[in-house]
């Protein structure tokens, strides 16, 4: 339990496309006393399932770019020489190919060269119809530090916080186990798990069972789309009673998620013998939680 009374639940999944956001504004949906972010702010797609009833945008500065003032600049070429990203032809900066490492800006004999922030993205502050917080961000095409942008969204949430009413932190991780999922992981008290049975999904749990296991991160896995491949589920299992980790549900296939997905609607208010499942699973996976 965090100092402010409050839990933090990350839904991961080692690959895209397991269910993983379906899943995460499912739980959302069950609990009032939360504050929900999604992380996955190269392809966020939380908010148009939760509808926030307002929005308030704000700037992400990832980092720096170089540019060139042309007014100045002696065309030396020495710029174009240092520069190992290919970034600076005919002494204009390409901002999609500069890497913001500032060499040519620490080189340039004229100071022609400006090493200004630069405009990566933006991060959202939301409230949803129950009065719950909720925050999301979009990272610009090309631009990079989404591990930075996923750590500036989850302080802005537990920011929010200011009372002892918020009893759960909801977070929808970004898929895979790169930058962006270890600064989704950070603080948190458990993370739930979401896998299919092919040979992608167990290749890829694995992977993510490995990291978790080396930031001691307490975990329950979730098995969606059980019945496509029920030896390849078995695979599952077996690992899951080999590292410890106890299978919190599993959901067999349903359209009903691919319907729901299309017409932008939250499962649990379209289909009520998946929103009975998935409130089971949520309650075992609080019982791992606050026990």
């Amino acid at each position: 339990m965090s100092d402010n009374g409050y839990k933090q639940i990350v839904i991961l999944s080692g690959k895209g496309g397991t269910g993983k956001t379906t899943i995460s504004a499912a739980f959302a949906s069950f609990e009032n006393n939360k504050v929900i972010v999604d992380c996955d702010v190269d392809a966020a797609n939380m908010h148009l399932m939760l509808k926030p009833k307002s929005e308030i945008s704000h700037e992400f500065s990832g980092g720096k770019k170089a540019a060139i003032n042309n007014e100045i600049c002696t065309q030396c070429g020495l710029c174009e020489t240092v520069c190992r990203f290919d970034a600076i032809s005919n002494f204009t900066v390409d901002q999609l190919k500069c890497e913001g490492c500032g060499f040519c800006f620490r080189v340039c004999p004229a100071n022609a060269i400006t090493f200004s922030p630069s405009i990566g993205g933006n991060y959202f502050e939301c409230e949803l119809e129950d009065e719950s917080k909720f925050f999301y961000a979009k990272l610009f095409p090309g631009e990079g530090n989404s591990g930075k942008l996923v750590s500036e969204i989850k302080k802005k949430a537990i920011n929010s916080i200011k009372d002892s009413s918020r009893k759960f932190v909801i977070v929808d991780g970004p898929p895979g186990i790169g930058c962006p999922v270890n600064a989704s992981i950070s603080k948190a008290d458990f993370a739930v798990l979401v896998t299919e049975p092919t040979l992608s999904g167990v290749h890829d749990l694995k992977r993510l069972v490995k990291l978790l296991i080396t930031f001691k991160i307490k975990m329950g896995i979730i098995i969606n789309k059980s019945d496509l491949n029920e030896a390849v589920a078995e695979q599952i299992k077996d690992h899951a009673d080999e590292k410890e980790i106890p299978i919190l549900g599993e959901i067999p296939f349903n359209s009903e998620f691919v319907k729901a997905l299309i017409e932008g609607n939250n499962i649990v208010d379209v289909d009520e013998s998946v929103k009975k499942e998935l409130l089971s699973i949520w309650e075992k996976t609080k019982s791992y939680i606050i026990n």
